[in-house]
């Protein structure tokens, strides 16, 4: 039976002492008695101090944030609940709609936005800074800043600290495990709001935890862990691929009963494992392994974090990732090693990190005990084991280290468990996307210069020293230079200015942003293009491609392939083994516009000289998948990079906003508008499995009705963003996300992958006569015995051979035509798409549209 609903209590307004006793009133229905860490916390909001909050792990820091939540709920006010991970937010958004009402809660994640106007709101730390700088959020009444530690990430750490130095009127709960030192940021925010921050410490875990080193090799002490009663099991590595090594290792092991195999095989048949990487996943989920890192999709990370919250999953292979906050029942965290690569070399763990992820293990309501284990380096229990079995030889051969290994015993896990978490840093610059953004700020007044003004007191309270913060002006008024330029500032004069006042051009397009730090040489190359070749739109793509970060799994999959390629044709070629070897050297991934690319940078860089270290980066990706008129599985295959498809998932989308939001409006062709719609089909058709769970928390009992009345799909059309026309009325979006359908299908079909084939395409319910893999053979086996293969090549793939033709009002006729190598051409698959509510009530936005009707020729 689901909690009952947490309701302001009568009508507005509603004082502090009211809402405390509906809260208190509220635990106490579930069951639940505040902690004395918990009420200081939320007496100190009730009080509209701010509060920072360093409790362990486990320790009931959500529930002052619902207390929080709560009180903006009751006066009526805004509330935000940041957190630094997707997956994060997604569980605290559904946490809330729980709570709350999914009527009175939002999600913004940057690539899904339900309910935006709700007074409570769930982001990444990201979303909140980028709409407190353009100024879209002036009005923030609350803000709940979860894994706080982030303010001192290298990368991030500035979308931790923008709402605390520009949004004075808002009352922030700031938490974490793993703070350290705070005195000096809260002294800082005192400063700033003139209010007072009350700092609630707690070191008492309600869950205890017992720590552990073994010489032991991992099997063994999986294998005991999970004997003695003390799974599930977070297995934690620090690369994606030991995460699906150990998972693959550990199927050797059977840890689940009969009856947890049956439950798992119930959940499972019911779930969709569409790309390639799904079938080994399923693998693991059968054997009751689940595995959790960023290079997978996310709609299987999430699949996996419902599994191990029902109690499924006996052991979780993930990354450290899997640390940051996710709510997961685990009871023991196994550390395979105390060293990770941090992106300049190997080193121990830092303590922050070792307690964030070490703070999983055990969680209250579901253990009494939670273990913390380590295990020694693999090397030294071999060699351990190699002396005992020698019996006095004087000579063993002793098995060496890994490249790259530092060393840890016992006495450095006894050093992690005692030491505290290092001191926060800020990370504070200024950037042209900053600068960019605050010029565009909606509620700023361009007539007084307000925008600039606006940066100008970012700088003068942010949290750096005072030498610092002249070097961020100075920095500031070099690039507001660049970018007026470039043409993307303008100064402007009119009657109730004295003086010229900047303003964003108004040829930018109204989401333009410049969040790529060589996003300025994009803009100004993109001058240099012609827009009349026919080669304009990859030509942009290139540019793009460029100044994205190397995704490289990636690159390293294409410069392989490149190798094995031109291998094979020196080897045709009968050329010598060391002439072999040479001209491999010279192989690299492809680079597109290479020469142009970098001929216009280095002229971008001797012009502006704040570059520095940063580089170009020539690379062809996405317009590779594109050229190939590719679906994502295909290209997946093509790379063998199934374990990664989160990673080519997440560049394919930065690509699309890249193109979207940085490649001014002026420069947006036809071809150019079609590539971006079909880059976008692309990743929309990957994962797109939100809304179905959020109409699902509406009301089961109305969903289920409007399920039955064929208004479920305007509902979900609804709880997107508004500006965003439905597909059914954006022919050129329509055609691209058929076309994109089409070429998956024609692939598996291609290939004989029945079962993708079946995957590809939509079956309602209660079809007559559905499609079965014996029948797709049936009814392709005159064409393969006709003409032997069926092409997929981008020819065969190209926009010509997919037909799209209107039947009525949102229903099509969609053709693809079949090609073969003799070039008859005469067969084609005839499909149906219907997007009238009743044929979709029901479907996740990453359904196939297709049905099929027929494949046969003419």
């Amino acid at each position: 039976m689901a909690p009952p609903l947490l309701t302001a209590p009568g009508p507005s307004p509603v004082d502090a002492e009211r809402i405390l006793g509906a809260f208190i009133d509220h635990t106490s229905a579930l069951g639940l008695e505040l902690y004395p860490a918990q009420e200081e916390a939320i007496f100190a909001l009730l009080d509209a101090k701010h509060v920072v909050l360093s409790t362990p792990t486990g320790s009931g820091k959500s529930m002052v944030a619902m207390a929080m939540m709560f009180k903006a709920l009751c006066e009526g006010k805004i509330a935000y609940y940041t957190c630094p991970v997707k997956a994060l937010v997604n569980e605290k958004f559904f946490d809330l709609c729980r709570t709350f009402g999914a009527n009175n809660v939002g999600l913004m994640t940057g690539d899904a936005t339900v309910n935006p106007s709700a007074p409570l709101i769930c982001s990444t730390a990201e979303i909140l800074s980028n709409q407190t700088v353009r100024g879209a959020r002036t009005v923030v009444d609350y803000v709940v800043m979860d894994e706080f530690h982030y303010y001192g990430d290298k990368e991030r750490g500035i979308a931790w600290q923008i709402p605390l130095i520009a949004l004075p009127k808002t009352t922030f709960l700031l938490m974490s495990a793993t703070l350290g030192d705070m005195s000096s940021i809260i002294k800082r925010l005192e400063t700033f709001s003139g209010r007072e921050v009350v700092h609630v410490r707690g070191m008492q875990r309600p869950v205890p935890l017992e720590f552990g080193y073994r010489d032991e090799l991992i099997h063994e002490t999986v294998t005991d862990l999970v004997r003695s009663g003390r799974a599930p099991v977070y297995v934690v590595n620090f690369t994606q691929r030991s995460a699906a090594e150990q998972a693959q290792a550990l199927t050797s092991l059977d840890f689940t009963s009969k009856e947890e195999k049956l439950a798992l095989k119930a959940i499972l048949t019911k779930e969709r494992f569409p790309s390639p990487y799904g079938k080994e996943l399923l693998r693991f989920l059968r054997a009751g392994i689940g595995l959790h890192h960023a290079g997978l999709l996310p709609r299987y990370r999430r699949l996996v974090e419902r599994l191990a919250q029902q109690g499924l999953l006996k052991i979780v292979s993930g990354t450290d990732t899997l640390g940051v906050g996710v709510n997961i029942p685990i009871r023991t965290v196994l550390f395979t090693q105390l060293c990770k690569y941090d992106g300049i070399k190997d080193g121990i763990l830092p303590a922050r990190d070792f307690h964030q992820v070490s703070g999983r293990a055990g969680r209250k309501g579901f253990d009494d005990q939670g273990y913390v284990v380590a295990l020694a380096p693999a090397h030294t229990v071999e060699n351990k084991r190699l002396s005992e079995k020698s019996n006095g030889k004087k000579f063993v051969r002793r098995q060496p280290p890994k490249k790259g290994f530092v060393h840890w015993d016992q006495s450095t896990f006894l050093r992690l468990i005692d030491a505290t978490a290092e001191s926060l840093s800020s990370q504070f610059q200024v950037s042209h996307g900053l600068l960019l953004s605050v010029l565009q700020s909606e509620n700023a007044d361009p007539r007084r210069g307000a925008g600039y003004r606006r940066l100008l007191d970012l700088i003068a309270h942010c949290h750096e020293s005072d030498v610092l913060k002249r070097r961020h002006k100075r920095n500031a008024a070099k690039m507001f230079r660049a970018l007026r330029q470039a043409g993307l500032i303008e100064l402007r004069r009119d009657d109730r200015a004295r003086n010229p006042y900047p303003v964003a051009s108004d040829e930018l397009q109204h989401e333009f942003s410049l969040n790529q730090t060589l996003g300025l040489y994009l803009v100004e190359t993109m001058d240099l293009l012609d827009p009349a070749l026919e080669t304009y739109a990859f030509d942009v793509l290139a540019l793009v491609e460029s100044i994205l970060e190397n995704p490289r799994t990636l690159l390293i999959a294409q410069l392989d392939r490149a190798k094995d390629d031109r291998m094979a044709e020196l080897r045709a070629e009968g050329a010598e083994y060391e002439a072999r070897m040479a001209e491999l050297e010279k192989v690299n991934w492809p680079k597109p516009n290479s020469e142009f690319i970098y001929e216009t940078f280095n002229d971008f860089a001797d012009r502006h000289p704040w570059v520095g270290q940063e580089n170009i980066s020539p690379k062809g990706i996405a317009r590779e998948l594109l050229e190939q008129h590719a679906s994502f599985n295909d290209f997946v295959r093509s790379l063998g990079v199934a374990r990664s498809e989160g990673v080519l998932l997440r560049y394919l989308s930065d690509s699309y906003k890249t193109l979207v939001q940085s490649v001014p409006r002026k420069h947006h062709t036809d071809a150019l508008e079609d590539m971006a719609l079909t880059l976008g089909a692309v990743v929309r058709t990957v994962d797109a499995s939100l809304l179905e769970e959020w109409e699902t928390m509406m009301d089961p009992a109305a969903a289920a009705a409007r399920i039955a009345q064929g208004e479920a799909l305007e509902q979900a059309m609804r709880a997107r963003a508004a500006a965003k026309k439905p597909l059914w009325e954006d022919q050129r979006a329509l055609m691209a996300r058929v076309r994109t359908e089409l070429h998956r299908l024609l692939g598996a079909l291609a290939r004989k992958d029945w079962e993708e084939a079946l995957d590809s395409i939509w079956q309602p319910d209660d079809s007559v006569a559905p499609w079965t893999a014996p029948r797709l053979a049936d009814a392709l086996s005159p064409f393969f015995a006709q003409y032997g293969s069926l092409l997929a090549t981008p020819t065969a793939r190209a926009n010509s051979n997919t037909i799209l033709r209107p039947v009525s009002e949102r229903r099509w006729e969609a053709v693809q035509r079949l090609c073969e190598p003799e070039g008859h051409d005469d067969w084609a698959i005839v499909a149906t798409v219907d997007l009238t509510a009743e044929a979709r009530a029901g479907l996740s936005e990453d359904a196939p549209l297709i049905m099929l009707d027929t494949i046969s020729g003419s």
